[in-house]
């Protein structure tokens, strides 16, 4: 709304400004219609700083099993649906704050019978959250979701417990995402 009233001001006072001023006040008006003109530019470079959004699914094509291996491992999602600010790496699997905030993020991990399903949500290497299916004898499914409060450069991913699988097809049955809920 503010971005819309300094809008209408700036055409408004334009426009009374050319058509019923002196030299002299016509001078100070420019001024200030260039002052309100990079207060605006200002204002609309920060709201696109502040859109963070990604949301992607384990693999990028196909079907298969991630794991059981011996150790943990970050996951890497590779079917990226959106990565508004480019916040999210799609080849490391982190997601990098850009900007101080309140953020959501959630994760969803499925498995086929036989081995268990545990995935965790790390920030800056320490467990926020886990899913875990004790080896199902069908289909396991486990999904968490947390609000983290992030400082610029913390990061955020998902790891693989050693011993444990997930499973992925093209429905993207385990996927992770997150959002900037408001800068702080």
């Amino acid at each position: 709304m503010a971005v819309l009233q300094m809008v209408l001001l700036l055409c408004v006072g334009s426009s009374l400004a050319k058509a019923s001023c002196s030299p002299d006040e016509l001078k100070t008006m420019d001024q200030r219609i260039q002052k309100l003109e990079q207060t605006l530019a200002k204002v609309l470079n920060d709201n696109e700083a502040k859109k963070v959004a990604f949301s992607a699914g384990l693999l990028e094509s196909g079907t298969g099993h991630t794991g059981p291996i011996s150790t943990s491992k970050t996951l890497v999602y590779k079917k990226v649906f959106s990565n508004i600010g480019n916040a999210y790496d799609p080849n490391t699997g982190i997601f990098k704050a850009p900007i101080k905030g309140a953020y959501y993020f959630r994760f969803y991990g499925h498995s086929h019978g036989g081995p268990t399903m545990a995935i965790s949500l790390l920030k800056n290497g320490k467990t926020q959250c886990s899913v875990f299916a004790w080896k199902p004898t069908s289909n396991g499914n486990g999904s968490n979701g947390v609000v983290l409060t992030l400082e610029i450069g913390d990061q955020i991913s998902t790891v693989l417990w050693e011993n444990t699988w997930v499973f992925d097809d093209p429905n993207s049955y385990t996927s992770f995402g997150g959002f900037l809920l408001f800068p702080m």
